[in-house]
């Protein structure tokens, strides 16, 4: 089967559905693959490039379309593309199934087979090496940063010179999926005092990894949706979300914006008043700029200032950085035709059976399948239960595990009081003392280590083991010069040189005992 590969016709777009390294893995699975003449000459792909690593290179889109069996796209193609395409054919690439009703029935009427990249179930593990929405929205979340920085007009990081000192800016970034964690680890690479928000409340410690700060609003529900999304949020949350973007607004430098909520338009999150609060210069990056904007004030595809603040709506974040995000989304596309083409002999079939394969395709020989079934994902491992209480045993007054009573308490103690007693009777006074001194070591000891966290025991263990290391004291006795008055004299060489190994040794165990704990306290520490 051949692959073709025809050039975006989109405005502005740069990128290109396969790069030359794919090209040679894909003819390695048996196909043969056509690119169209300067296809991949935005993303700096020469021709040659293609040529050198087997792809044949086609002068016109008709031919290429007519001649392809499967078709690589980025963008949806348009109407006239789709009746350039050979009846029966395949078209993999973005589709957008329910922005497109009319390009779905175009592309039903010519009997194709469309699997759209976009509609890959994302809750299947083994499908994130196809997963191209993952890998242009961290390309995005990258460039959003770059352009805050272009826009800005001073340095992300603080910095003190000779002609003054610079404050670090300030980056608040709306929502933390793929993109927004792309956002923050750049912004905080840069220097940038970084904050952020989602309405999912287990993205925090993913944020404060990356160097961000999670700004949480104070209003508790849960935000997570379907497939890694978020949901809509209630009429209580959206207005304490609005005080505290409001809040963040007066205060930071830079707002990137990232919500987007599948199959609805983007959630409105920045108002005209909370533009107008903010200080002249700052800037705005609207990521969700395509499906409506999270700012009120946003202007599709341009980048404007109003109130002084630069408001920055592109489309095209990731064709802004189009050789790596070509890079990205051609290994997407050619993880997935391995999985189409098992047997590696250039051929595709499209398995219905399978799960991923079976979500993303959205018209299967002209009959529309999309969309896809409801996930069966498996059943969650039953909690264990409850171990049965053990029964008390017979002629107690008490089970087992329940606290003593006060009269077997006093029993106890009067019973350790009078062994005490028989012991000071009938022993030396000396060995009392030290009897004593280790009874109450005992107990101190178990106390200590009764409070201790579980977890916390091994690097206590070390801890303890350097601490033991007073027995140094022993041999620097040995070592030292005698006190005048003293008939002892000096030790012998044998003694001197044991207790000097003594002290070598027990010098390591000391040192090496702090080291090794305060690796280990470290393990706990975020």
């Amino acid at each position: 089967m051949k692959i073709g590969v025809p050039r975006e016709t989109a405005a502005g777009e740069k990128r290109v559905a396969t790069v030359p390294d794919v090209v040679e893995k894909l003819v390695k699975l048996g196909f043969s693959v056509a690119v169209q003449s300067g296809a991949g000459e935005a993303a700096n792909f020469a021709d040659d490039t293609y040529r050198a690593a087997g792809a044949e290179i086609v002068g016109s889109a008709a031919e290429l379309w007519a001649g392809s069996d499967i078709v690589f796209k980025v963008r949806p193609p348009t109407l006239d593309e789709v009746g350039l395409m050979r009846e029966g054919g395949t078209l993999i690439g973005f589709v957008w199934p329910a922005q497109n009703p009319q390009l779905m029935e175009a592309l039903a009427a010519r009997k194709a087979t469309v699997l759209a990249i976009d509609c890959l179930p994302r809750q299947l593990s083994r499908a994130q090496k196809m997963d191209a929405l993952t890998s242009m929205a961290g390309v995005s979340g990258y460039r959003a940063v770059i352009e805050a920085a272009n826009a800005f007009g001073r340095y992300f990081n603080g910095q003190i010179t000779a002609a003054g000192k610079i404050p670090p800016a300030k980056v608040f970034i709306a929502g933390a999926g793929v993109a927004g964690l792309a956002a923050i680890g750049t912004a905080a690479g840069l220097g940038a005092i970084v904050r952020a928000n989602d309405t999912r409340a287990e993205v925090a410690d993913q944020v404060v990894s990356l160097g961000g700060e999670f700004v949480k609003v104070d209003y508790e529900e849960e935000g997570s949706g379907g497939g890694g999304y978020a949901k809509v949020m209630s009429e209580g949350f959206q207005a304490a979300q609005r005080a505290m973007y409001a809040q963040q607004a007066r205060e930071c430098d830079i707002i990137i914006t990232t919500a987007l909520i599948p199959g609805k338009p983007a959630p409105r999150l920045i108002t005209a008043e909370m533009v107008q609060s903010m200080r002249p210069g700052s800037v705005i990056v609207d990521m969700a700029a395509e499906q409506g904007g999270n700012c009120e004030l946003t202007e599709p595809g341009q980048a404007v200032v109003k109130h002084g603040v630069t408001i920055i709506g592109y489309t095209d974040l990731a064709s802004r950085l189009a050789k790596q995000s070509s890079t990205l989304y051609s290994t997407n596309l050619l993880r997935l035709t391995e999985e189409l083409c098992k047997a590696k002999d250039g051929v595709a079939v499209v398995n219905m059976d399978d799960d991923a394969i079976r979500g993303l395709t959205v018209i299967k020989d002209g009959s529309l399948t999309w969309p896809a079934p409801p996930l069966k994902l498996p059943a969650p491992p039953p909690k264990p239960k409850a171990a049965a209480a053990a029964p008390a045993p017979k002629g107690h007054g008490h089970g087992a595990g329940e606290p003593m009573s006060a009269k077997a308490l006093a029993i106890v103690f009067a019973v350790g009081a009078l062994a005490l007693l028989g012991v000071g009777l009938f022993a030396p006074a000396s060995f009392l003392s030290h009897f004593t001194v280790f009874v109450l070591a005992c107990f101190v000891g178990y106390m200590v280590i009764w409070n201790v966290t579980p977890s916390l025991h091994t690097p206590l263990m070390s801890v303890t083991n350097a601490i033991s290391s007073i027995i140094a004291i022993g041999a620097l006795i040995q070592i030292a010069p005698p006190l005048a008055g003293d008939a002892g004299g000096r030790p012998n060489g044998l003694i001197l040189g044991m207790a000097v190994l003594a002290l070598v040794l027990t010098a390591i165990n000391m040192f090496g005992g702090f080291a090794v704990t305060r690796r280990m306290l470290a393990m706990f520490r975020k």
